[in-house]
């Protein structure tokens, strides 16, 4: 019976939603998350009848013929980019993007990975860092001998030196941005790769052509809606539970079919 492998694939397909709903719950609270979603297809149809075959010898045609559905997969899970909301945290080396764009992030291979995720720090030679131990790309080092550091929208980097009134500049930062950022690979660590899918990198300046500005001493928060994804839990679960009813049901028929006498 085709309903008992359709309903396999039902099951099958609705597993690997609830999988996607509990990954974007487990990180409603990761800075610069952004939430995914499933997209479903359905399989091939077995044509018994084709439509628009000739159904006659005057020439007529079947107008629906008859086609017979073998399920459902799930084509792809894509990342909805859009702003999380922002957090104001006071710390001089958290920033936020307020637009367009992710921060660039010198990983130990050399490649360069993206992330939405501001938080930021200083190591022991004095490089801004984020959590891993990564640098900033542009690199920035804050002398010793700071004792206050500003960012403004523009992403530019002053420091306030012991000693002297007037801010020495530390350098620029600059923001990234992808024409199909949904075909970024993520690599953990709240960090992404380009990939062919997703275009070459463009960088510039925040706030200037489409990239958004940077808020210093704020941190954008993941944009998962707890709402709307334990809604959609309860959709997937009710539709795992249907699916395994036509199983059962299946298995029912099957069985009333083997005692006949």
């Amino acid at each position: 019976m085709r309903s008992l492998d359709i309903g396999a694939t039902g099951m099958l397909a609705q597993q690997m939603n609830v999988d996607v709903i509990s990954n974007n719950i487990a990180n409603m609270s990761t800075n610069g998350y952004k939430r995914q979603r499933v997209d479903f297809q359905d399989l091939i149809y077995q044509n018994i009848d084709r439509p628009g075959t000739i159904s006659s010898d005057a020439g007529t045609v079947l107008p629906s013929g008859l086609q017979l559905g073998l399920g459902v997969k799930v084509a792809s899970v894509y990342r909805i980019h859009e702003q999380g909301p922002l957090q104001t945290t006071e710390n001089p080396f958290d920033m936020a993007i307020t637009g367009d764009g992710y921060f660039q992030i010198t990983l130990p291979s050399g490649e360069t990975a993206y992330t939405r995720s501001g938080v930021f720090q200083v190591n022991a030679d004095g490089e801004v860092v984020n959590t891993k131990g990564y640098p900033i790309e542009p690199a920035i080092v804050v002398p010793q001998d700071a004792i206050d550091i500003d960012i403004n929208t523009a992403g530019e980097v002053f420091a306030k030196l012991q000693g002297q009134s007037n801010l020495v500049s530390l350098g620029q930062i600059n923001l990234a941005s992808f024409v199909n950022p949904a075909g970024l690979e993520a690599v953990g660590d709240n960090m992404f790769i380009e990939t062919e899918a997703s275009g070459t990198a463009t960088t510039g300046v925040p706030g200037t052509d489409n990239f958004g500005m940077l808020q210093q001493g704020i941190l954008e928060q993941s944009n998962v809606n707890v709402v709307e994804e334990i809604t959609n839990l309860i959709s997937a679960q009710r539709a795992y539970e249907m699916n395994s009813n036509v199983i059962s049901t299946s298995d029912e028929m099957m069985n009333t079919v083997n005692q006949l006498r």
